[in-house]
């Protein structure tokens, strides 16, 4: 049997496993089936481990995949909703996310600290010996807790010291894979004011086939290109017995048989997980929703997946001259497709686009701009790529304090959070604790909250991305729907009690439950808006008239109460 070789960056060294003695076991013992791969594009991140199907169902149980300890333990009502981390003695720590219960002891060792610290929220690290888990043993059945979109375990490997996630798959998981990436489209854009694709200067996205074995493009012609141009393909992956989407492994470049980019990712740093909005085109996917990923990377983008024999990835061809271009993208398992062209260098006299711009920003350093009514600070590296700047402002409608600021386009992307100022207009003193910075949709009219704070006629806070902002303020307390209880008086379901909880804009910051005076568990699922309480008789006598007390707290300060009487 050939021995399957596996490198893998792990403290200071390289260590190998071989397929014939494999260090870790598969987390589930049904079939191996994923649902999402390793680094796969997901929004403003790279998927950080793999989600395996669980035949879309909740309760499957979940392995430890080798000898270990329980080091860290969270619960949030978003993200990887229940986790757990185990640290391995090969500097490698397994990742078990959107679990739908602990095994009982692990279970009880949770709700402990939930109940002494008040809160459903925990991340907690946990001391080594407390819980040691043996290789195979069952640790919690899977879920779909936190911002799971169904059914599955998310399962990651992650470098103990750096916290680095690792493909998992180049270290002896069995999942069978036969089957190559697609491509489904060329994208060429033009990287300097002269540079031009199809005589434009602007992108150009070409549909592609595939013929004898390689994707080339419709009709097989050859591009005429100018000046500084950079290539990108629109690609997924898919492995054998699921129809969903996954992410390629690697992607090389070579023109006219010479390499001048390769990309692959097997490790990253959570740190440069933003870097996927440099990595692909964020501006074609903020309009269309369609990820070109791209062969050449920008000026401030050090992303460390990226090699280049040749100016960065970016090529300039001479005129007169014909290149053939050939772009191959592989999968974890080496499975591999082609889309070969050619392109030739022709020049056509084009007239320069005209920027208007507000301020000249530089990537790699701190940009600032001010006005009487509107302050913008970018942090050092933050940006991509140079920037012209725009700014408008135009008056607003009822109900905002604040004109309405538009803060260049949604569509050039941030690697860190800048921060705004917005002066305030006819804001009641009384009301500014309410106030908070809106994200306006342009298209229509819609609003989603920013955070922020006033202070001194000026609301402040970090935005993500860039848009329209305005202020407006938030009074109206969350609202609270029972559901397993009737009239405030009877129950209706036998082993809980539950809530439908919303709020209209700030968001739900806390949950106070007081069951006869005292502080009960309300477990928090944010993605269906519901919290629920189990009735546990190790911490409330039972068979007796319980009184409830339930607040729930929004991030301005306004609360709802409900209270209701019943017998349990």
């Amino acid at each position: 049997m050939m021995k399957l070789i596996v490198v893998l960056f792990v403290l200071f060294n390289t260590f190998f496993v071989s397929a014939q003695d494999v260090y870790y076991t598969n987390p589930i013992k049904i079939p191996m089936l994923l649902s999402g791969s390793f680094a796969e594009l997901r929004s403003n991140h790279f998927h950080s481990g793999v989600d395996i199907k669980t035949q879309g169902r909740v309760g499957v149980p979940v392995n430890c995949v080798a000898d270990g300890y329980v080091s860290r333990i969270s619960i949030s009502p978003s993200g990887y909703g229940n986790a757990i981390y185990i640290d391995h003695d090969n500097g490698t720590t397994s990742v078990y996310g959107h679990l739908n219960a602990f095994r009982p002891d692990i279970a009880e060792f949770v709700k402990n600290v939930q109940y002494e610290r008040k809160s459903f929220q925990i991340d907690i690290p946990v001391l080594p010996g407390i819980f040691n888990i043996p290789k195979n043993e069952v640790i919690a059945l899977s879920g779909n807790s936190g911002s799971s979109d169904g059914p599955h375990l998310h399962f990651e490997l992650r470098n103990t010291k750096t916290e680095d996630p690792i493909n998992p798959l180049k270290l002896g998981f069995i999942v069978k894979d036969n089957t190559p990436p697609k491509i489904y489209a060329l994208q060429i854009t033009p990287l300097s004011e002269s540079s031009h694709i199809n005589y434009k200067n602007e992108k150009v996205i070409f549909d592609v086939e595939f013929v004898d074995g390689k994707f080339r493009l419709k009709n097989n012609f050859t591009i005429p290109v100018f000046g500084e141009i950079g290539f990108a393909i629109e690609a997924n992956d898919f492995l054998d017995g699921s129809a969903n989407k996954c992410g390629i492994n690697s992607m090389e470049l070579s023109i006219d048989g010479v390499i001048y980019s390769t990309f692959e990712i097997n490790r990253f740093s959570f740190n440069d997980s933003k870097k996927i909005n440099s990595y692909t085109d964020y501006e074609e996917y903020t309009k269309s929703n369609r990820r070109f990923q791209k062969t050449w990377i920008e000026n401030c983008n050090p992303f460390r997946n990226f090699e280049y024999s040749e100016n960065n990835g970016i090529f300039d061809p001479m005129i007169g001259s014909v290149h053939q271009i050939k772009i191959e993208i592989k999968d974890t398992h080496k499975n591999s497709s082609i889309l070969e062209f050619m392109v030739e260098g022709k020049y056509r006299e084009m007239q320069p686009p005209v920027a208007e711009f507000t301020a000249a920003f530089e990537c790699g350093q701190k940009n600032q701009y001010k006005t009487e009514e509107f302050s913008i600070e970018i942090p050092k590296n933050a940006l991509f790529n140079n920037l012209l700047f725009k700014y408008n402002l135009r008056d607003a409608g009822n109900g905002f304090y604040s004109s309405i600021h538009q803060i260049h386009e949604n569509t050039v992307p941030l690697n860190s959070n800048a921060t705004i100022g917005i002066k305030t207009k006819n804001l009641d003193e009384r009301l500014a604790e309410k106030a908070l910075l809106v994200n306006i949709n342009p298209e229509t009219d819609k609003f989603s909250e920013a955070g922020g704070k006033y202070e001194n006629g000026w609301v402040t806070g970090e935005i993500k991305t860039f848009g329209n902002y305005a202020v407006r303020i938030d009074t109206v307390p969350p609202t609270i729907l029972p559901l397993s209880i009737a009239n405030k008086t009877t129950l209706t379901e036998a082993d809980k009690i539950r809530f439908e909880i919303k709020d209209d804009l700030a968001g739900i910051e806390s949950i106070e439950g007081l069951l006869d005076g005292k502080w009960a568990l309300f477990e928090f699922d944010a993605k269906n808006n519901l919290i629920t309480h189990v009735f546990d008789a190790k911490r409330f006598e039972l068979n007796k008239q319980h009184n409830l007390k339930l607040t729930v707290t929004d991030l301005k300060g306004n609360s709802a109460i409900y209270e209701a009487t019943f017998n349990k």
